[in-house]
């Protein structure tokens, strides 16, 4: 069984590292500190750490003028916040000036489980994705998240990551080298291709491991960056494979299913089956029941697999 970590401990620890070898960066907290684990970098560098109070939309601005500053603010509150009470800001004071903003998006998905639908982020992504020059990522484990945080200092531009609340498996080993814009090979295979983001990979490599026993060997594409797209690494799934089922802790509605669906449309299209959420609310309740109850189950993925293999031998 795969080790767990908490991805707000693996977040705040990763930040004080990049603290360290990134003295530009400053860190920006809607009051959230405590409960994003971003209170560790201000533990470490006061002076560089800044408390707005709960007030997102000024802590967007204050970023904003910070990095017009010359300084690497990474910005903190809760995914949904971002992506609805300060969103008139990111979309103007960010994306339209292209300021080197990182907005870290907490509790994103169904993690805030018990907080309910106002405080749950799953459509987030869909709403990011739309704005012009905004990069999203979102880490599937701590490694990667780990690895890929001084590549998003570094990025040019503003940056959304969406981060898990809660434990998540384990899924690397220190010598995982991801790169921000390109697709991890989690697992081979030459029948169908699994895509995930975030948690959802976990539950796409255990997805795979019940298709195998089955007779059927699904690759698995940890798609950490949904924009921009690996569209190289998608496009060749397509033509060997020939058949798609994208997993995510989201709508269905406008995110990753929804940019993979639009790439493959364009340019390749094989069969696509979408896990996530129907385009619907979901209630209050432990976080992995949610998941399971919404159709985000392992078992989920191997339904919509077996509906991708069976619409492609219709095709084909």
């Amino acid at each position: 069984m795969a080790e767990m970590i908490s991805m707000r401990i693996a977040y705040g620890k990763a930040l004080v590292e990049l603290g360290r070898t990134h003295p530009d960066v400053v860190v920006l907290s809607a009051d959230v500190a405590n409960s994003d684990h971003s209170y560790m970098f201000g533990d470490a560098y006061p002076d560089r750490f800044f408390n707005v109070g709960i007030a997102e939309q000024s802590l967007v601005d204050v970023a904003a003028g910070l990095a017009f500053s010359g300084k690497v603010p990474f910005a903190n509150t809760f995914a949904f916040l971002f992506a609805t009470r300060a969103l008139e800001m990111v979309r103007s004071h960010l994306c339209y000036g292209g300021a080197h903003v990182k907005l870290m998006g907490a509790y994103g998905g169904l993690s805030d489980s018990f907080d309910g639908p106002t405080h749950h982020s799953i459509t987030d992504v869909a709403i990011m994705r739309a704005l012009p020059n905004m990069t999203i990522v979102v880490p599937s484990d701590p490694v990667t998240l780990t690895k890929l945080l001084p590549q998003v200092a570094d990025w040019s531009g503003p940056v959304y990551m969406r981060l898990n609340r809660n434990e998540v498996p384990v899924l690397y080993g220190d010598d995982c080298a991801p790169v921000l814009g390109q697709a991890i090979v989690a697992r081979e295979g030459r029948d169908v291709t699994l895509i995930g983001s975030g948690i959802m990979v976990s539950r796409c490599l255990a997805a795979a491991g019940e298709l195998a026993a089955g007779g059927i060997q699904a690759r698995v594409l940890d798609l950490h960056t949904i924009k921009p797209l690996d569209e190289e690494t998608v496009l060749a799934a397509c033509r060997e494979t020939g058949a798609i089922v994208t997993a995510e802790e989201h709508s269905i509605v406008g995110g990753l299913g929804g940019a993979v669906a639009e790439l493959v449309a364009d340019r390749h299209p094989v069969p696509v089956k979408r896990v996530g959420l129907a385009d619907r609310f979901a209630e209050t309740g432990p976080y992995a029941d949610l998941l399971d109850r919404y159709g985000m189950a392992a078992a989920d993925i191997v339904k919509a697999a077996q509906a991708a293999l069976a619409a492609k031998e219709r095709v084909g």
